[in-house]
């Protein structure tokens, strides 16, 4: 299938989507948004990396910030963090820049606060990216990396053919939930305690729990 510009979504949605379904669609379908000390760090680091006339060559490589790219199969579009272009081997299978003579293949490059995440939102991420410049430069992109500041290196990822597959059905539900309007049913789990959407997506469990620390706090104490 292929979307119109009025049927985009955007890219960095899919890793919210990964993450949960209900958090992608309280965000994209809702517009509700809650900040918390993950997401503030989050977007602090992001500041360092998102000047679009940041260019920088060290060596052989050429460093680009907030790259817009799109991809009307996917039905995604959205700004990298970092698009490395690294000396190409292929003619063929390479990208020419202004100002840069040569061929050169993107690398794209992602920063993260924290560390790998065993649900692999963040490769969905990368992957849908580089899907995005594969389209619009008709070009393969095998690797990719992110860097994680928890450990302070990049990690690089392998674009297979399973992380697309990945990132096309992510891709497809997005756009389904978001055609109905719907919001997904909760699926409680060990993730919803790292969600700044907790208390909107289940307020009864936040009224519950501080009611109960209130009747422990003040009532219990009380009567003993």
């Amino acid at each position: 299938m292929i979307y119109s510009d009025d049927d985009m979504l955007m890219l960095s949605g899919i890793q919210h989507f990964r993450f949960c379904p209900r958090q992608w669609a309280l965000i994209h379908i809702d517009q509700q948004w809650e900040d918390n000390r993950l997401t503030m760090e989050g977007s602090m680091m992001h500041q360092h990396a998102d000047d679009p006339f940041y260019r920088q060559k060290c060596g052989g490589c050429i460093s680009l910030r907030s790259v817009s790219v799109a991809s009307h199969q996917l039905g995604l579009y959205g700004v990298t963090d970092i698009v490395e272009l690294h000396p190409a081997d292929d003619e063929c299978n390479a990208v020419t820049r202004p100002h840069y003579p040569g061929h050169w293949m993107p690398y794209p490059l992602e920063y993260k606060h924290g560390k790998p995440k065993k649900n692999k939102e963040d490769e969905v991420q990368l992957a849908a990216q580089a899907m995005c410049l594969e389209e619009q430069y008709g070009i393969r992109i095998e690797y990719g990396a992110i860097f994680y500041a928890e450990i302070r290196h990049r990690v690089e990822v392998a674009i297979s053919d399973e992380l697309r597959d990945t990132v096309a059905d992510c891709a497809c539900r997005m756009h389904e939930i978001f055609s109905s309007g719907l919001l997904p049913p909760i699926q409680r789990g060990k993730h919803c305690v790292k969600c700044s959407l907790n208390n909107i997506c289940m307020p009864e469990m936040a009224n519950c729990t501080k009611v109960s620390h209130y009747l422990k706090k003040n009532l219990y104490e009380e009567t003993a």
